[in-house]
């Protein structure tokens, strides 16, 4: 439970509370879309369209109110080869959604979910955006990898994309009655300090069970935990986008 629960959940969450959103599925697996319900023969114009043919992006609006996705074509998993000689590969993504903007679209937030590598499609996505929010499962591995991603984020802002900034670190399958989970998350916020969001998302068989159903864990059950933490965490993330762009009360 990780990157890709989070979009979907977050992006759910979000276009709840009222903002509109837009998620960009640009993980070859396409598991961002499925979890949304959308079937790859649905997928006719998606991120790989987008990257490689100078295509204009075609949002699908699903089936949450306010939530809109650009999916993840099958043909996606050969784009990494495909950008190596196309000029301005690292700018395709930053460039298509800029575009995106001057088409009469209002999107409020753009959601990215990645690959779990670093390549050119991780790197797109990097360059396009504003700020990386950080998946960090509550296992002694993932922290040790967390700093190795802070790196290359900071070598992306040196060299691409200064305006790049770390959004916050989310501590996900956190179980109380683990000790390592307590652990971690000690030394996550002991080290990154706020940049830690308040909200945990907890080990929940729910959170599991919902991308088999092609639905956010909000609509196949809103009361779980998993569901009251993910509306938790938009929140914060709302109230943080607010503080940075001087509009919370």
């Amino acid at each position: 439970m990780g990157k890709t629960t989070t979009a979907i959940n977050l992006a759910t969450a979000m276009a709840a509370s009222g903002e509109s959103i837009l998620l960009v599925d640009l993980d070859p697996q396409g598991n961002a879309s499925t979890g949304l319900g959308i079937q790859r023969n649905e997928r006719k114009t998606g991120s790989y369209a987008l990257l490689t043919q100078n295509v204009p992006a075609s949002p699908i609006r699903t089936y949450v109110p306010g939530l809109s996705l650009i999916p993840a074509e099958p043909d996606l998993a050969g784009a990494e080869i495909e950008l190596v000689t196309i000029p301005r590969r690292e700018f395709r993504l930053r460039d298509a959604l800029r575009s995106l903007n001057t088409d009469g679209q209002a999107y409020t937030y753009v959601l990215i979910d990645c690959p779990p590598g670093l390549g050119l499609l991780t790197l797109n996505a990097l360059v396009a955006a504003d700020s990386v929010l950080v998946p960090l499962q509550c296992e002694f591995f993932a922290l040790e990898g967390i700093t190795q991603l802070i790196r290359i984020i900071d070598m992306v802002k040196r060299d691409l994309n200064p305006s790049l900034r770390l959004e916050g670190i989310l501590l996900t399958m956190f179980d109380r009655r683990n000790n390592l989970s307590e652990l971690v998350a000690a030394d996550a916020r002991g080290f990154f300090g706020q940049e830690v969001y308040e909200t945990v998302i907890p080990r929940n068989i729910r959170i599991s069970e919902a991308p088999s159903h092609g639905k956010p864990v909000l609509l196949y059950d809103f009361r779980s935990p998993g569901a009251q933490a993910y509306v938790r965490l938009a929140g914060e993330v709302l109230e943080r986008g607010r503080r940075a762009a001087g509009t919370a009360p």
